[in-house]
């Protein structure tokens, strides 16, 4: 395992901080250095095995605040919100929130690579995850900051009829009226240094354009457009 040096161990102590830990946690401050360095940096000692631990980790967490808050869901309902509340959007939503790319090791094209952003920073999350995890072997370094966004999360979900994935809901229902997936036009309006909306989306329906919308990512811009159309369908109705 290599070594924090003292410069970086500041660093990840604020991180860990920004989380509303101790820096006298009993994190291994190697995992999470690891946990916070993209392949690009390094062929081998990255953050892609603590990765694949923080998927089944942030799973796990998901289902425990809905199996706690939530006794009477059916299994189809905690399915549905877990999906969400994992999702690359939420993850690197989260990540955001706490400038978790301050901190992250990149090098590289992918310094400049905005369109990957997103992906890169759920990845990067759920490592962070899988460090605290393997750490203890528990979760105590995890619940106390990620249980009340997954409760504000799980309640916002729940309430909305699109459950805050405005593409799969709109799909769904081009899909039930007409049996067709909606088409998205995506092009570039700007470059990452002058704007962070650089995408903008249209989507389209039988030749009838039903919402537009702008975004840091193509993903993002498509969400956007996805809104104003299914909530404009959906008043028809």
């Amino acid at each position: 395992m290599s070594r924090v040096y003292p410069r970086r161990q500041r660093q990840l102590e604020s991180l860990v901080q920004k989380l509303g830990l101790s820096p006298k946690i009993p994190v291994k401050w190697e995992l999470l250095d690891l946990a916070l360095t993209h392949p690009t940096v390094s062929e081998t000692a990255n953050y892609e095995q603590l990765e694949f631990v923080g998927d089944a980790v942030v799973r796990l967490v998901a289902a425990v605040v809905l199996w706690e808050h939530y006794p009477d869901c059916s299994v189809g309902d905690f399915a549905a919100i877990r999906s969400v509340l994992v999702s690359d959007r939420i993850l690197c939503q989260l990540a955001k929130e706490y400038g978790l790319e301050l901190y992250l090791l990149v090098a590289g094209s992918a310094t400049a690579d905005i369109v990957g952003q997103e992906s890169r920073l759920a990845d990067a999350f759920e490592a962070v995850l899988g460090a605290f995890y393997l750490s203890t072997h528990n979760l105590e370094l995890i619940r106390p900051w990620l249980d009340p966004h997954f409760q504000r999360l799980a309640a916002e979900i729940r309430l909305d009829p699109a459950r805050l994935n405005y593409k799969a809901a709109l799909q769904e229902w081009t899909q039930a009226q007409f049996k067709v997936l909606p088409e998205y036009r995506v092009m570039e309006i700007g470059q990452p240094q002058q704007t962070q909306e650089r995408f903008f989306a249209e989507v389209w329906l039988h030749e009838q354009m039903l919402g537009q919308g702008k975004g840091r990512s193509i993903k993002a811009a498509e969400q956007a457009a996805a809104k104003i159309a299914y909530l404009t369908v959906t008043e028809q109705e």
